[in-house]
C-alpha cells in the first residue's frame, strides 16, 4: 500500500539586492562601527530597561546604557564640536582676512625654496581632492543605492510576504492531503470486504490444501498405477489365449509337413537316411503360461469403484469454498462497511482538531496586517525618500563644488603663473586660480557644518539599528532579547503560534526552521495535542474484531476415502502380485521349434543338389519350410516380446504396489485425522490473518500519517528563509547603504578640513599681490 510523501510548495524568487554593491566600503563602514561599538548587545539591560520603578535603578540603567552607547556618544560630541566650531572658526578667519591678518594681506615674502613649496603643496591638495572625489562619488552611489533599497523593500516585501502566504496556504492542503490518503488503507479495506469470498476462503482451501495435496496425489498415483498394473495383466491374458491358438495352428502345419517330409525321405532311400525330423515339434508349450485372472478381478473392482470420482468430489469442495465463505460473510461484511464509514468520518474530523490550522490562522492574519500596514505607509515613505535624495545629492553637490573649485584652482594656477614674473605681475589665468581656492574654502565654510550634522544623523540612526539588529542578529544575541516576553508592545510570539503559557522560544524555533522541521516539532505541539489521542480508532476496529470473532463459517465435510475403499485398495495391493512367470520366461528367451527349420531346409537343399531322384520334391519342402519359418516369426515374435514386457512390468510394478499402498493409505489417514481435527482452526486462524491483514491497512496509515503530521507537514524552512529575507533587506539593503553613505560624506567632510588649510596656503603662490618682496 502506497501512500506518497507530502509535496512541498513552489515558493516565488526571493528578495532582488539593489545594484552598485560596494563590498569593500561596506567592510570599512562596518569595521569602523565594530570599533565605535565593541560592546555586546546588553541583553538583560533591554528587558529589563523601564521595568524597575525607583529612581535610583533607574539611573542605574542609564548609566549603563549610556556606558554600552559610549563610542556613539563620543562619535556624537565631535560632530556636535564639528558643527559648532567649523562655522564660528570660518566667521573668525573670515574677520580675520578681512582685517588684513591669516594671510588676508596681499603680500608674499619671497624665498629661495618658493617653487618646491608650491609645488609640494600643490600635490597635496591634488591629492585631497581625489580622496574628496572618491568619498563623493561613494556617497552618491551609497545615496542611490539607499533610494533603489527603500523602493526596493516593498517589492521585496510583498515577494517574501507572497511566499509566507504560500506557506501558510499549504498548511491546510498538506493537511488535506495526508486527511485524503486516508482513501486508499479505506479502499484497500472495502475491496477486501467485497472479494472476501476469494480472499478468506482461497486462505482457507490453501490452507487445507497443504495437508490434503499430497494425500490426494498419492491417492491418485496409486489408483493410476493400479490401472497400469491392471493394463499389463490384461495384455498377459490376451498374449497368452493368442499364443495358444498360434500354438495349436502351426503345430498342425508342422505335422503336415513333417508326413510330406518323411514320404520323400522314404523315396529317396539311403542317402536321405541321415535326415531327422524331429525339430518339427514345438518346444514352448503356451498353454503352461499362468493364469492372472485373479489379478485382474481385484484390480478390476478398484476400477469399477467410484474413488477416483470421491477424490474429484474433494477437491470440487475446496473449489466451492470461497463461495460459501462469500455467503456466509455477509453480515459481517455489512457491519465491517458501517464501521469504515465510521472511521472515514472521524478521520475527516481531525482537520477541525488539528492546530497547525490554528497557527495557519494566526500567521495569516499577521501576514495580512503586515502587508495592509506595509502598503499604507509606501507612499508616504517613498515621498520621504525622494526628499531625502534630493537633499542628499544636493549637500553631497555642495562637495563636488568644492572639489570643481581646488581641480579649477589646480589648472589654471600653474598654467597662468610664470615663476619670473613678480607676485605683483601675476596673470589674470593665475590669479583666477587662487580665487577659485578661496572659493573652495569659503564653500567649505559654509557647508561642512551642514555636511556634519547630516552624517551625525544617518549616523546615529544607521549605526545604532545596525549594531542593535543587524550585528546582534548574525551573533543570534538579538534572539535571546525576542525571547523575552512582553519587550515588544502588542506582540507576543506565543499568542501569534497560538501556545498557551507563553513557552514560545524564538532562538531555537528559528534553529529548527533552519534545518527545515515540520512545524509540529518546532512548535512542540506535541505538549498540547497528542496525536495518539487524536488519532485513535481503537474504538472502531475493536468493532470490526468482534463481528469478525463472531463470525461462524462451516465447510462441507471433506472425506478421502471410506473404510470399505481402504479394505478394496489393500486386497487389491496383496491379490495383485503376479504369479511365478520363472518357467514362462525361461520358455521365452528359447527357440520356439525343437529344431531349426532354416537348418532343415538347408540340409534337404544340399540332399538335392547331390542329384538324387527325389531333388526336385527336396527343393520343393526345403522351400515350404522357409516359408513357414518365417511366417512362425512374424507371428510370434510380436506376441512373445510383448508378453516378456509385460511380465517384466508386472513384476517391477508389483513389488513396489504394497508399498505404495501402505504409504498412501497411511498418508490418506492422516490427513483425514488432521482435517477432522485442525478444519475449525484453520478456518479460525485464517479469519484471524484476515482480519489483522484488514487492520494492518489503518495501522500503517495511523504510523504514516502521525510522521508526515511530525516530520512533513508545514516544514517551516520558509519560516527561516523569510527571516534571513527580512534580514537580508533591512541589513544587507538599507543599513548598509545608509552606512556607506554616511561613512562616504563623513570621509569627505573630514577631508574638507585638509582642503581649507592647504587651499588658502596654496592659494597665495598664485594669487596677485599688492606688495613687492625681491628676492635676490
Amino acid at each position: 500500500m502506497e501512500l506518497g510523501n507530502v509535496s512541498p510548495p513552489t515558493y516565488g524568487p526571493g528578495p532582488e539586492a539593489p545594484g552598485s554593491s560596494m563590498p569593500g566600503l561596506v567592510g570599512m563602514a562596518h569595521g569602523f562601527l565594530r570599533l565605535v561599538q565593541p560592546n555586546a548587545l546588553p541583553i538583560e539591560l533591554i528587558a529589563d530597561f523601564g521595568q524597575s520603578q525607583s529612581e535610583e535603578a533607574i539611573g542605574e540603567q542609564v548609566q549603563e546604557l549610556l556606558l554600552y552607547e559610549l563610542g556613539f556618544l563620543v562619535c556624537m560630541a565631535i560632530g556636535l564640536l564639528f558643527i559648532i566650531l567649523v562655522p564660528l572658526v570660518g566667521c573668525c578667519f573670515c574677520c580675520c582676512r578681512c582685517c588684513g591678518n591669516c594671510g588676508g594681506r596681499m603680500y608674499q615674502k619671497q624665498g629661495r625654496r618658493m617653487g618646491c613649496r608650491r609645488r609640494v603643496l600643490w600635490a597635496c591638495v591634488l591629492l585631497v581632492s581625489a580622496l574628496l572625489l572618491a568619498g563623493d562619488v561613494c556617497a552618491f552611489v551609497s545615496n542611490t543605492r539607499f533610494s533603489q533599497a527603500v523602493c526596493g523593500t516593498f517589492p521585496n516585501v510583498n515577494n517574501t510576504l507572497d511566499n509566507v502566504r504560500i506557506y501558510v496556504a499549504s498548511i491546510p492542503q498538506q493537511i488535506n492531503f495526508v486527511i485524503d490518503s486516508s482513501d486508499i488503507p479505506l479502499g484497500h479495506a472495502n475491496r477486501s470486504l467485497q472479494d472476501i469470498g476469494p480472499n478468506l476462503g482461497g486462505m482457507i482451501v490453501l490452507g487445507i490444501r497443504k495437508s490434503t495435496d499430497g494425500a490426494l496425489g498419492s491417492l491418485q498415483s496409486l489408483l493410476q498405477g493400479m490401472e497400469t498394473l491392471a493394463a499389463a495383466f490384461g495384455s498377459i491374458a490376451s498374449t497368452r489365449l493368442r499364443l495358444e491358438e498360434l500354438q495349436r495352428n502351426y503345430s498342425r502345419r508342422l505335422a503336415s509337413l513333417q508326413d510330406g517330409l518323411n514320404q520323400t525321405l522314404q523315396r529317396c532311400g539311403h542317402p536321405c537316411g541321415s535326415v531327422s525330423l524331429d525339430g518339427l515339434a514345438f518346444r514352448a508349450n503356451f498353454s503352461t503360461i499362468p493364469g492372472v485372472e485373479r489379478q485382474l478381478e481385484a484390480l478390476g473392482d478398484v476400477s469399477g469403484s467410484n474413488i477416483a470420482s470421491d477424490l474429484e468430489k474433494v477437491n470440487s469442495t475446496l473449489d466451492t469454498t470461497p463461495a460459501k465463505v462469500q455467503e456466509q460473510s455477509q453480515d459481517v461484511v455489512t457491519k465491517t462497511q458501517d464501521q469504515l464509514g465510521l472511521i472515514r468520518q472521524e478521520i475527516r474530523s481531525w482537520q477541525e482538531q488539528l492546530p497547525l490550522l490554528e497557527v495557519e490562522e494566526n500567521i495569516g492574519a499577521f501576514v495580512g496586517n503586515a502587508t495592509s500596514v506595509l502598503e499604507e505607509y509606501r507612499e508616504p515613505i517613498i515621498t520621504l525618500d525622494r526628499l531625502r535624495w534630493s537633499i542628499c545629492v544636493l549637500l553631497c553637490c555642495t562637495v563636488l563644488l568644492v572639489i570643481l573649485c581646488n581641480v579649477f584652482g589646480l589648472l589654471l594656477g600653474p598654467l597662468g603663473l610664470k615663476e619670473s614674473v613678480l607676485p605683483m605681475q601675476r596673470s589674470s589665468l593665475s590669479n583666477a586660480g587662487g580665487n577659485f581656492f578661496m572659493a573652495g574654502v569659503g564653500f567649505s565654510f559654509i557647508f561642512s557644518w551642514l555636511l556634519m550634522l547630516l552624517v551625525l544623523i544617518t549616523f546615529v540612526l544607521g549605526g545604532n539599528i545596525y549594531m542593535l539588529i543587524c550585528e546582534s542578529w548574525r551573533s543570534q544575541q538579538l534572539f535571546q532579547l525576542l525571547d523575552t516576553p512582553g519587550l515588544i508592545p502588542g506582540f507576543n510570539l506565543s499568542e501569534l503560534l497560538g501556545q498557551e503559557g507563553g513557552t514560545a522560544n524564538f532562538s531555537e524555533m528559528y534553529r529548527q526552521c533552519q534545518r527545515d522541521t515540520a512545524l509540529w516539532q518546532t512548535l512542540h505541539l506535541d505538549q498540547t495535542v497528542s496525536l495518539d489521542e487524536l488519532l485513535n480508532i481503537s474504538q472502531y476496529t475493536g468493532e470490526i474484531s468482534t463481528a469478525f470473532e463472531k463470525m461462524n463459517i462451516t465447510l462441507s465435510p471433506i472425506s478421502l476415502l471410506s473404510q470399505s475403499q481402504r479394505d478394496l485398495l489393500l486386497n487389491a495391493s496383496q491379490t495383485g502380485q503376479p504369479p511365478d512367470f520363472t518357467l514362462t520366461l525361461e520358455q521365452l528367451d528359447q527357440n520356439v521349434t525343437q529344431g531349426s527349420l532354416l537348418d532343415l531346409a538347408t540340409e534337404l537343399e544340399q540332399l538335392a543338389d547331390k542329384g538324387t531322384d527325389v531333388k526336385e520334391d527336396l527343393k520343393a519342402d526345403a522351400r515350404k519350410l522357409r516359408e513357414l519359418d518365417k511366417e512362425m516369426q512374424m507371428s510370434f515374435s510380436g506376441p512373445l516380446q510383448s508378453l516378456k514386457e509385460n511380465i517384466h512390468s508386472v513384476q517391477s510394478r508389483a513389488a513396489q504396489l504394497k508399498a505404495q499402498t501402505k504409504a498412501a493409505l497411511d498418508k490418506a489417514r492422516e490427513t483425514q485425522e488432521f482435517l477432522d481435527r485442525e478444519t475449525a482452526n484453520i478456518i479460525k486462524n485464517d479469519t484471524r490473518a484476515f482480519l489483522e491483514e484488514l487492520l494492518d491497512f489503518f495501522e500503517t496509515y495511523i504510523s504514516w500519517a502521525k510522521s508526515r503530521l511530525t516530520g512533513d507537514v508545514a516544514r517551516c524552512k520558509p519560516i527561516a528563509q523569510t527571516l534571513d529575507n527580512v534580514e537580508a533587506i533591512t541589513c544587507n539593503y538599507i543599513l548598509d547603504s545608509l552606512n556607506t553613505f554616511w561613512f562616504s560624506l563623513g570621509w569627505c567632510t573630514f577631508f574638507l578640513l585638509p582642503s581649507i588649510i592647504l587651499a588658502v596656503r596654496l592659494a597665495k603662490f598664485y594669487r596677485r599681490m599688492d606688495t613687492a618682496d625681491v628676492y635676490r
